[in-house]
């Protein structure tokens, strides 16, 4: 299959082995030979992925090249086009080629107030053999990473909730040695707590969200005494969270607008479906 452009390119790829992180985490192995020009740039890289639906061996993509395939794929009829979902890389080898992915499982346990949604639905019951396609970099240094710090930020800020937990692990294993870097992450369970590792100077701070509870990461970073010096933050979650402890930065610490990335995950009320149809300009 073609490419959008040079920078990305479609790989077909298949489930190798699935690990369960906890109870709201799942990570996902995918193998491949296509995998070998799977040019993740680490950090918070960023891919499509696309999963078929139940009764479907493969999913279903429109045979077209370049800036044309979101069109030609919404031109299929939903119940048939392939099942498209943004994700992070969170690890990679490249012997044999393997791209592994951490899903959040929310809504696959009865116990959930919510209904699962379709990849989470399709990585809960995931085996090995099972085909997938991921529309990726082709060039390691591209669009889809957003944690690029200047060579002059005293230390590293990062917030998150569980559906940027991968990012997060991914940008503490790129983070130079020596490098300081506070760390909030809220998770919905005590288990979900993983162990993260780096060469920087890491201080994480693990934050457990109640059942129907508000985040608590603008109330913990607010609580926050920072180090003296500029910092670059990196923000990941809830659209709306996200946004709040922007403002908070910016307005009440003062900090440098330029000097703060942040990235709406997810909205609530929302589907992602949706939300991709907003950034194309197309009707939901």
């Amino acid at each position: 299959m073609t490419g959008q452009a040079q920078e990305y390119d479609f790989f077909p790829a298949q489930v190798v082995r699935t690990r369960r992180l906890g109870p709201t985490m799942l990570r996902v192995t995918f193998g491949g030979e296509a995998l070998h020009g799977f040019a993740s740039g680490g950090r918070d890289q960023s891919f499509s992925l696309f999963l078929p639906h139940p009764g479907q061996e493969a999913p279903l993509l429109p045979h077209q090249e370049g800036e044309g395939w979101f069109r030609a794929w919404r031109a299929v009829p939903e119940q048939e086009r392939a099942v498209m979902r943004s994700y992070t890389v969170r690890a990679q080898r490249s012997s044999p080629p393997e791209v592994e992915v951490d899903f959040a499982l929310h809504g696959t346990d009865p116990a959930d107030h919510a209904p699962a949604g379709p990849a989470a639905r399709w990585a809960a019951d995931a085996e090995p053999g099972a085909r997938v396609v991921l529309l990726g970099p082709a060039v390691a240094d591209n669009r889809s990473v957003g944690f690029r710090p200047p060579a002059d930020a005293d230390f590293v800020l990062l917030a998150a909730d569980e559906t940027a937990l991968p990012a997060v692990g991914g940008i503490l294993d790129w983070l130079p040695a020596g490098t300081r870097a506070l760390v909030w992450i809220e998770v919905p369970d005590a288990a979900d707590v993983q162990e993260l590792t780096g060469a920087g100077e890491v201080d994480v701070t693990w934050l457990i969200r109640e059942p129907g509870s508000p985040s608590g990461l603008l109330t913990a970073l607010r609580e926050a005494e920072l180090p003296a010096g500029a910092p670059y933050a990196w923000l990941a979650g809830e659209s709306g969270t996200v946004k709040e402890l922007r403002r908070h930065l910016v307005r009440e610490r003062g900090v440098d607008k330029r000097a703060v990335s942040f990235t709406g995950y997810w909205r609530r009320g929302a589907s992602e479906d949706r939300l991709r149809a907003e950034a194309y300009g197309e009707p939901a």
